[in-house]
């Protein structure tokens, strides 16, 4: 069975984009890229909320993206994209499939499917939603060396505790380090 992976930037104190969706706060270096293209290589679909696929879509499909990082890109525009909204009424960007109704139903169903894992970026109300369903497998959280003070927290409405267990650890150069855990 395929596996859900959650893999994120936050800050130390929780957030996973600033107060106005902010990221230029991404402690992202060579060595973090290489990591980065490794973690893609390993999957064959990304899951988006409406908001984080409009932002990479918006990105990945610029010119500019393909000359400063086009290994990334190539990736990002290669791969499946499963877009999980309610008011979307189309998705443009390359391998990109919108599913409107009956989300869990669905999802479930991909991860059925034959296929590498699966992996969500950004996209909180996604991760929201589906952490207490137990529909992620794999949390990998990338605390980044920053307070930011105020932001969006990765986790909200979660109303009852999810344990979790620790699988490992990566420590990056730039100070970064990913925290890697399944449920217990």
């Amino acid at each position: 069975m395929r596996k859900i992976i959650v893999s994120n930037f936050v800050s130390l104190d929780g957030f996973f984009e600033g107060a106005n969706k902010e990221l230029d706060w991404h402690n992202a270096d060579e060595e973090f890229h290489e990591y980065a293209i490794g973690q893609l290589n390993d999957v064959d679909a990304i899951l988006f909320g409406r908001i984080t696929y409009q932002m990479m879509a918006a990105y990945w499909t610029t010119s500019h993206a393909a000359a400063t990082d086009p290994v990334i890109t190539g990736l990002m525009n290669s791969k499946n994209k499963i877009v999980l909204s309610g008011t979307l009424d189309k998705v443009d960007w390359n391998n990109s499939n919108l599913i409107k109704e009956n989300i869990a139903e669905e999802i479930t169903k991909r991860k059925h499917q034959d296929g590498k894992d699966m992996i969500i970026f950004g996209s909180g109300s996604i991760v929201s939603f589906f952490s207490p369903l137990g529909l992620i497998d794999e949390y990998r959280i990338i605390v980044n060396p920053v307070i930011l003070g105020k932001g969006n927290l990765l986790f909200k409405g979660i109303h009852e505790r999810l344990k979790l267990k620790l699988i490992k650890t990566k420590t990056f150069n730039s100070g970064n380090v990913m925290l890697c855990y399944e449920h217990a």
